[in-house]
């Protein structure tokens, strides 16, 4: 639709209600693509709304949020390419705006799940905006420099599930720990936890996840 700008998914609410109903939006990680978090989605109450977006730049067989600032170092010391960085968060804000327009979602019941890129993509943009998201799920993903310091009003109380990976390559644990120490020093509500996994979503998490999904829709 033209008023999304990100190429999406959209899976309708099996048992809808009535009016406007919760959503939640999903950010898959570098190199995947929209397709790739609805497996963990499937898993969710049934009424609400998955928007799974597509990040706007080619990446191999899939697509990225941003390219990597590797100035301070190699992987583990990356941080988003500033603009390509902005752009993204920008993009995802208008597709959202849409989203709310075209499948009737409650835009006060709108909550954020990332993994990796996506992940923190979406910690920056609850701090941006706090208001806009009710919750937000950050799975093996970082806090970025740029978002490091702000304090944004409206974060207190904030319901945030920071998941990561003791055997995580990508992503170390101790990055995804520092997020959540940060969140909890802004006052956010914050569900922390460090998985025996490496670069994605085991079992363990996978449950934790879901219900902390299903206590907030």
């Amino acid at each position: 639709m033209s008023d999304i700008p990100l190429e999406h998914v959209h899976v309708e609410p099996s048992e809808p209600g009535d009016g406007p109903a919760p959503a939640v939006v999903l950010l898959h990680g570098r190199g995947s693509n929209e397709q790739d978090l609805l497996s963990i989605a499937r898993e969710f109450p049934d009424h609400v709304h998955v928007v799974s977006l597509r990040a706007p730049d080619r990446l191999q067989g899939g697509y990225t949020w941003y390219e990597l600032d590797l100035s301070e170092g190699g992987l583990h010391q990356s941080q988003p390419h500033a603009e390509q960085f902005e752009r993204s968060r920008s993009l995802v804000r208008e597709a959202i705006a849409g989203a709310v327009e075209a499948y009737d979602i409650d835009p006060d019941r709108i909550g954020l799940l990332g993994f990796s890129q996506g992940a923190i993509t979406s910690l920056s943009l609850l701090l941006d905006d706090p208001d806009d998201y009710a919750w937000v799920v950050a799975l093996h993903g970082y806090l970025a420099d740029s978002h490091a310091d702000l304090d944004p009003d409206g974060i207190a109380g904030k319901p945030v599930f920071v998941g990561g990976g003791s055997m995580d390559q990508v992503i170390p644990a101790s990055r995804v720990e520092r997020a959540a120490e940060r969140l909890r020093e802004l006052g956010a509500d914050v569900t922390a936890n460090v998985y025996g996994a490496p670069h994605g979503v085991g079992p363990d998490e996978l449950r934790d996840v879901v219900a902390f999904v299903e206590a907030r829709v």
